[in-house]
């Protein structure tokens, strides 16, 4: 793979550094990048896939296949948002390879067939009754997303367990601002008003990817890379 630096790029000053030295294939940047940025990957691609292997699967594509072409990265956004519009593509990619021709559209029709899917916690252990409870809700709010059609889902996931502004779903998405307004409205009728004001203060651990998982897809993408990861 070649990499080439790009002159006088206005990159938001802080994924300024972390470019030029992966451009100048500083592992440690690589890994730094994948680091910061593999959670909200993640819960992007699982939004869509609804795999957790799949969902890996399409981060490590989308992390290479961004890597590839970073001179192309011209610092309009955030890194954090271009990347996140690889993870879509490719994610959507999939799904199209198995379904031949789809879109939001269609998918905001057709029915779910979601299966609850267990994810690690990271939940303090010195009070069982409330590590019980927390348990419980983050169980709920999985089940609850995972039913969502598919074009809410991804808002959802977007909107309040990312905490994305309307302006960056709109953008990820490729949407108009009004139509992730209108999906929102709809997917929290969907996962219940009284849910979403019970789970608030712990939707940062839904969906985690942290630990083992971080770290094997990272390893994995800078074997990719060329990187001997010893």
């Amino acid at each position: 793979m070649v990499l080439r630096a790009a002159d006088q790029i206005a990159y938001p000053i802080d994924d300024a550094e972390q470019v030029r030295r992966a451009l100048s294939r500083d592992a440690g940047a690589f890994r730094t990048i994948m680091q910061t940025h593999n959670r909200r990957l993640y819960r992007i691609a699982r939004s869509i896939l609804r795999n957790n292997a799949d969902a890996e699967d399409a981060v490590q594509q989308a992390y290479v296949s961004a890597f590839t072409k970073l001179a192309s990265y011209r610092g309009e956004g955030s890194l954090k948002g271009w990347l996140s519009r690889i993870v879509v593509n490719e994610a959507l990619g999939r799904i199209r390879q198995r379904h031949s021709t789809i879109d939001l559209t269609e998918l905001e029709q057709r029915p779910s067939e979601a299966h609850i899917i267990h994810f690690p916690q990271s939940i303090p252990h010195d009070d069982p009754e409330r590590t019980m409870a927390q348990r419980q809700l983050i169980h709920l709010v999985e089940q609850a997303t995972d039913n969502l059609p598919e074009a809410f889902r991804l808002v959802f996931v977007a909107r309040v367990i990312e905490g994305m502004s309307i302006e960056e779903t709109s953008e990820l998405l490729g949407i108009k601002p009004e139509t992730v307004k209108t999906r929102l409205h709809r997917a929290r009728q969907l996962v219940r008003d009284r849910l979403e004001s019970e789970i608030g203060p712990i939707l940062t651990d839904a969906f985690p990817f942290a630990g083992r998982r971080c770290e094997r897809l990272t390893e994995t993408v800078m074997k990719r890379l060329g990187f001997s990861t010893d």
